[in-house]
């Protein structure tokens, strides 16, 4: 059964959800954008016979604190410390890494300041090559290089309905598959009154994971 939680971590209410004995291997589940660990919801009951699951939110996702930016430094270091807060304070001591988008440069972090504590990497859609990042991310450069509020009228346009539920539907074969809850869900969550700023935020300096490509590589090596 799964079981919901919340932990306070530097002042933040940080929400997870939890599965399976902890006499079984971890798996600490690192969500990505544009959702949370409401993402794997249908995993954690399917491994949890095997598994210990834990699958936290990060500040201005899911269920956990959304300061805003003024309160909050949101940034991929920042997330990190937090992350690295919370799995102290539940005490894991070794997991296996299940890394996604956002988790990845997350979880890389995380890897390389305590690989010791890493058992497995698990990678779904985790970009630590400059290769991964093709000509989607031109716009993106253009609002690393020059702030504008034109370049950020482009980034806001990640944010809509329509790009959320594109994230789902994009390359699927099957969509009566798909349930709506998903992006539905993902949207309310950005929608509420300051999100955008804090995803602006992140997107800005997603520019600082490309600095350390080569240590992750380094370690992936």
């Amino acid at each position: 059964m799964t079981t919901y939680h919340t932990i306070s971590i530097d002042g933040l209410d940080i929400f997870y959800r939890e599965a399976g004995s902890r006499d079984h291997p971890t798996i600490l589940l690192l969500h990505g954008y544009p959702t949370s660990s409401h993402m794997f919801r249908n995993l954690i009951p399917a491994l949890a016979d095997k598994f210990h699951l834990v699958a936290p939110d990060y500040p201005g996702f899911g269920y956990s604190a959304m300061p805003s930016v003024d309160e909050f430094d949101y940034t991929f270091d920042r997330l990190a410390e937090v992350m690295a807060g919370f799995i102290d304070a539940i005490g894991l001591k070794h997991y296996s890494l299940y890394l996604m988008d956002y988790g990845a440069p997350i979880g890389y972090r995380l890897a390389t300041q305590h690989p010791e504590r890493v058992e497995t990497l698990i990678v779904q859609n985790g970009n630590a090559y400059e290769e991964g990042l093709g000509d989607f991310w031109k716009p993106m450069r253009a609002y690393w290089q020059n702030r504008t509020p034109e370049n950020a009228d482009w980034v806001r346009q990640t944010m809509t309905a329509d790009a959320t539920k594109r994230y789902y539907t994009t390359g699927a074969k099957n969509l009566e598959n798909l349930s709506p809850d998903t992006w539905i869900l993902d949207q309310a969550l950005l929608d509420r009154p300051g999100n955008q700023e804090i995803q602006l935020a992140l997107k800005y300096d997603y520019q600082s994971n490309l600095l350390l490509y080569l240590q992750w590589q380094a370690y992936l090596r």
